[in-house]
C-alpha cells in the first residue's frame, strides 16, 4: 500500500516508529508537511499539490495533526477524505476530541464515567461553578490545552475564583472539574485500536506535581488494567468515532473516570513502558481496514 502521514516533525519518535513498521510490512509512507499542503477545491476534482507537484492518490493517510493547526490540518484532511482515501481517524472524529467540552458531553451522553465538570462565561458564576463541582480543591483547564498545559489544580475557594475570573476576563472558556484525590497525581493511559486495547501504561506525576504527563515529567510503567477499564477506554474511543486514541483515565472510588480522549496519541512512552509494538498494531489495523473497504467497493460494483 501507499500510505501518506500528516505530520509537521518526521523525526518524532512517533512518526520514525509509523514510516519503521510500514516500511517492515512492505509499504510506502510518505511524510507530509501539513502546512506546504495546497489545496484545489474543484467540484468532482479534489486535488491535493506538495512541493509544487500533485499528490498521488493514496491508499490511507495518518493524522498527526498538531493541536496548534488543527483548523487547517482538518481541512487537508478532509481533501483526502474527498478522494476517497482511507483516514486512520477521520476529520470529525478528531475535531470531537479536540473540543475538550464537546468531547466530556459526548461521553456524558454514552453514560461514561468522568469527572463532575463545569462550564460557564463570566466572572459572576465562578462561586457557583466551583460550588457545581463539589467545592475545592478542583482542578481548572482550558479547553484547547494538550499535554498538560492550561491545567491548574485551585487548592482553595479564593484561588478558584481569582483563576475562573482571570480566564473569563480575558474571554477564555475553561472547565472546572472536581478534583479526584485517591488517583494520587497518577493515570492511566490505554491505547485504543480498533476497538481494542493493544496497550496501557500508569503514569505518575513527578513530586510536587499532580499532573501526570510525560511532557510534564511525568514516569511511566506497564499498567494491568480491569475489564471495566478496557470497557470504558474503548466505549470513549467508539462514542468519538476514533480509530486510534489514547484514553487517559483517573483510577477513583466510583471507577474509572476519563479526562482525556487524544487522537493523537504519542508512541514513544507507552511502547518503552510496555515493549508492545503499537505502531505495527496500527499499521496491521490500516491493512484490515483497507482491505475491507476494497471488498465492500467490490461488492457495490457488482
Amino acid at each position: 500500500m501507499r500510505l501518506a502521514m500528516l505530520a509537521r516533525n518526521a523525526g518524532l519518535y512517533s512518526h520514525q516508529r509509523l514510516v519503521e513498521a510500514a516500511v517492515a510490512r512492505g509499504h510506502t509512507l510518505d511524510v507530509i508537511n501539513t502546512l506546504h499542503v495546497h489545496m484545489n477545491i474543484t467540484s468532482n476534482r479534489p486535488v491535493l499539490r506538495y512541493g509544487g507537484k500533485t499528490l498521488p492518490l493514496y491508499d490511507a493517510v495518518i493524522p498527526r495533526i498538531g493541536a496548534s493547526i488543527t483548523h487547517y490540518g482538518l481541512a487537508v484532511l478532509r481533501q483526502f477524505e474527498m478522494q476517497g482515501v482511507f483516514p486512520l481517524n477521520e476529520s470529525v472524529a478528531i475535531g470531537r476530541a479536540r473540543d475538550k467540552l464537546r468531547a466530556l458531553q459526548l461521553l456524558a451522553r454514552a453514560g461514561i464515567g468522568l469527572p463532575v465538570t463545569a462550564f460557564a462565561h463570566g466572572p459572576r458564576k465562578a462561586e457557583d461553578v466551583i460550588k457545581e463541582v463539589g467545592g475545592t480543591p478542583v482542578v481548572i483547564k482550558l479547553v484547547e490545552g494538550t499535554q498538560g498545559m492550561g491545567v491548574i489544580l485551585a487548592e482553595t475557594e479564593a484561588s478558584a475564583k481569582s483563576i475562573v475570573e482571570a480566564f473569563s476576563a480575558a474571554n477564555i472558556n475553561i472547565l472546572v472539574q472536581e478534583y479526584i484525590a485517591e488517583a494520587e497525581g497518577r493515570d492511566v493511559r490505554a491505547l485504543v485500536v480498533g476497538g481494542r486495547v493493544v496497550a496501557a501504561m500508569e503514569r505518575v506525576g513527578k513530586t510536587g506535581e499532580f499532573r501526570s504527563n510525560l511532557h510534564r515529567g511525568g514516569i511511566t510503567a506497564e499498567a494491568n488494567i480491569t475489564e471495566e477499564e478496557q470497557a470504558a477506554a474503548v466505549q470513549a474511543a467508539s462514542v468519538l468515532g476514533l480509530n486510534v486514541a489514547g484514553v487517559d483515565m483517573l483510577r477513583s472510588n466510583r471507577g474509572p473516570m476519563v479526562v482525556e480522549v487524544n487522537a493523537s496519541p504519542g508512541l514513544k512512552g507507552i511502547e518503552r513502558a510496555t515493549n508492545v509494538d503499537v505502531a505495527g498494531e496500527i499499521i496491521a489495523f490500516i491493512e484490515a481496514a483497507a482491505a475491507h473497504g476494497a471488498t465492500e467497493t467490490k461488492g457495490q460494483k457488482g
